[in-house]
């Protein structure tokens, strides 16, 4: 009798010791594709704070837009919840690496920027702002297809004819 108990001890360190293991490994695996993802992603996650030094003080000039980037950009205004917000998501990356010389893409996450995407009268998404240089923003609502971004940046921020 104690020897079976004994066999049953052993074999549920066994089980457990391999599942902490299973799970340490499976873990690992997981940070491994999140830390991938962090560094495939050519877009830019936009705080309220990173917006107001990167875009525009809206608060400083509410009334004036002047945008403060070095180049054009487009804001991706979203919410993770939002199926054509994923599908506009890999749209933009792929445009990021095609114009990541000419032009910033943002992304700002409605849900979690509330009082930004109120300022900008966010009521739908995907909202997308384009900002040119030297002129007033133009917003866009809803899934564009890529082509439709394609002559937007080309036209509108990049003035090619």
């Amino acid at each position: 009798m104690k020897t079976r108990f004994l066999i049953v001890g052993v074999l549920s360190v066994i089980i457990l010791s391999a599942c902490s293991n299973t799970n340490k490994e499976n873990k690992q695996e997981t940070n491994s594709k999140q830390t991938e993802t962090n560094m495939e992603q050519k877009t830019i996650n936009l705080t309220k704070a990173e917006f107001i030094s990167k875009v525009a003080n809206y608060e400083a000039s509410p009334d004036k837009w002047e945008y403060l980037g070095d180049k054009p950009c487009i804001i991706d205004f979203y919410a993770d919840w939002c199926g054509p917000c994923k599908m506009v998501a890999p749209i933009l990356e792929e445009l990021a690496e095609e114009y990541k010389d000419e032009i910033y893409i943002y992304k700002v996450d409605t849900e979690a920027e509330q009082e930004l995407a109120a300022a900008f009268g966010i009521r739908s998404i995907p909202s997308i702002l384009f900002c040119p240089m030297g002129e007033a923003p133009q917003m866009a609502q809803g899934a564009l297809p890529k082509d439709g971004f394609k002559k937007a940046i080309d036209e509108v921020l990049l003035k090619k004819s």
